[in-house]
């Protein structure tokens, strides 16, 4: 099996005391038929840190917002917890350099694969858990993670509802938001414009907007959209 590549090390990780879950935590399935003994992917790690990581962020935000609605909570875990932000978080720690990949899988770049990334880091964060308990996945979650949630808020408060409504699909791995001129309102010197933005995985989801123009219209429906979206 190839030796991690050399990284340069921007921050160290908790360590994991346990080596079999440190091994585990570390292992991609892709490595798996390389070994000379048995040994398990860090697919399980993974499902267990996913719930692990939902949980510790969704307590986060809940004490820390007190005033923000529940879509906006869901929202800014969302942008948390993503799979670029996860990458993000496991490139900074050099976890990449850590994993144990086959010699297909390094070659191809896998180190430096987002979702592989992103699958590391909670699999790290499951492993930490089981070694150490919550309280030490909610230390590290606190210096390296949450953190971020205010740059998030910013860049989301200088987003319009179209970009936001566009981000939300995306992370739902939705299709592209459509948007139609139903109709023109009124006479030609105050004239409005009734848009209506399709939506969803089917685009089965609707919703309707009313402008002075076709861009007031659209980001109105896309308002409307989101506020939709944030009540399911």
């Amino acid at each position: 099996m190839n030796q991690p590549l050399n990284q340069k090390n921007t921050c160290t990780l908790p360590p994991i005391r346990d080596e079999k879950l440190y091994t585990t935590s570390r292992m991609h399935r892709s490595a798996l038929n390389e070994l000379e003994k048995e040994a398990e992917s860090n697919e399980r790690l993974e499902f267990l840190g996913d719930a692990v990581l939902e949980l510790i962020t969704t307590e986060h935000l809940f004490y820390t917002y007190p005033a923000k609605t529940e879509g906006e909570l869901t929202m800014l875990r969302s942008a948390l917890v993503n799979t670029t932000s996860l990458a993000e978080l496991a490139a900074e720690h050099n976890l990449g350099s850590q994993l144990f990949l086959s010699r297909g899988e390094d070659k191809a770049g896998g180190r430096n694969n987002p979702t592989l990334l992103a699958d590391a880091m909670e699999a790290y964060l499951g492993a930490l858990f089981l070694d150490q308990g919550p309280e030490a996945v909610k230390t590290f979650l606190s210096e390296a993670l949450f953190p971020k949630a205010q740059d998030i808020l910013k860049r989301n408060a200088e987003k319009d509802d179209k970009s936001k409504l566009q981000e939300s699909v995306q992370q739902r791995k939705w299709k592209t938001p459509e948007y139609t001129i139903l109709r023109e309102e009124g006479p030609e010197h105050s004239k409005e414009f009734i848009v209506e933005v399709r939506y969803g995985d089917k685009g089965q989801y609707s919703a309707q907007g009313k402008g002075k123009t076709k861009q007031q219209a659209q980001q109105q429906a896309a308002k409307l959209a989101l506020e939709n979206l944030f009540d399911e």
